[in-house]
């Protein structure tokens, strides 16, 4: 598959964002090393000991995702789309004699796996990067094996609809449910939206229908807690208080994954 223009636009735009350390380009800390595998799986999804397991940790470069669940004892390939993104990943792990495997591709198209080769497919946020969520969700049934767990977080699509700015104490509805195009870029640094990127807005029903229609079960779900009450108006604490930001989910590939699904 040829990349996109929105493909090199957010390449490059990761690229320098991982540069300059943005705060999701920063490498793992020496506490999440301690309790690894609880310090990225909150909910107990993986049951406790991922040991041997091969785990797939999608769009997820950056020094963090990769090194914490090789360190879980996993055997971990990293697939991001920005160089500099995974040389964070391979610093990390040099720096911690960790043992992980790096491939530069877009979440949507990876050619270069083969079909089944992951009991466990991890993805952060990440799916608002691409205009169509039916190619990535695809593509990780076809490299899951039978049985495969897919634990990814996705951002709200009413969190990127409203405004950043609180206006009378709340926050408005700004850009259509149904918008197709992606964002403008946003006109301040916040913690809702990365600088430089492009970000789709993808509706319940693409992020959720899209992932059963390809084979995948959905098992749980969980809304990450970010409000706080005493929150600034404005800020990310006090926004999160009206607008959930995001949504983790934990879907299971429980039979053949289906290549020919139709979205109407």
């Amino acid at each position: 598959m040829k990349p996109s223009e929105q493909h090199w636009h957010n390449r490059a735009a990761w690229d320098r964002l991982a540069k300059k350390q943005d705060r999701l380009a920063k490498p793992a800390r020496d506490v999440d090393f301690a309790r690894p595998l609880q310090s990225v799986d909150g909910p107990g999804w993986l049951g406790g000991n991922i040991t041997g397991k091969r785990v797939l940790c999608l769009a997820a470069g950056g020094g963090r995702q990769g090194p914490i669940y090789a360190a879980a004892g996993a055997i971990v390939t990293v697939v991001d789309i920005s160089p500099a993104m995974l040389e964070l990943d391979r610093a990390v792990a040099g720096e911690r004699n960790l043992s992980l495997k790096t491939i530069e591709a877009s979440m949507d198209d990876l050619s270069s796996l083969q079909d089944n080769s992951f009991e466990i497919v991890i993805q952060p946020v990440s799916t608002c990067y691409v205009p169509d969520v039916l190619p990535v969700y695809q593509e990780v049934a076809r490299v899951l094996c039978a049985g495969g767990l897919y634990i990814s977080q996705h951002k709200q699509p009413t969190s990127l609809q409203t405004t950043i700015d609180a206006d009378s104490g709340g926050y408005r509805i700004e850009y259509p449910y149904y918008r197709t195009d992606p964002l403008p870029p946003s006109a301040k640094p916040n913690l809702i939206r990365e600088d430089g990127t492009l970000e789709y807005l993808h509706r319940w029903e693409n992020l959720l229908g899209t992932m059963c229609r390809v084979g995948l079960v959905i098992e749980d779900i969980t809304e990450p807690m970010h409000a706080k009450p005493d929150g600034v108006a404005s800020s990310f604490a006090h926004r999160c208080q009206f607008v959930a930001p995001y949504i983790r989910v934990k879907a299971r590939r429980t039979g053949k994954a289906r290549s020919n699904v139709i979205i109407v």
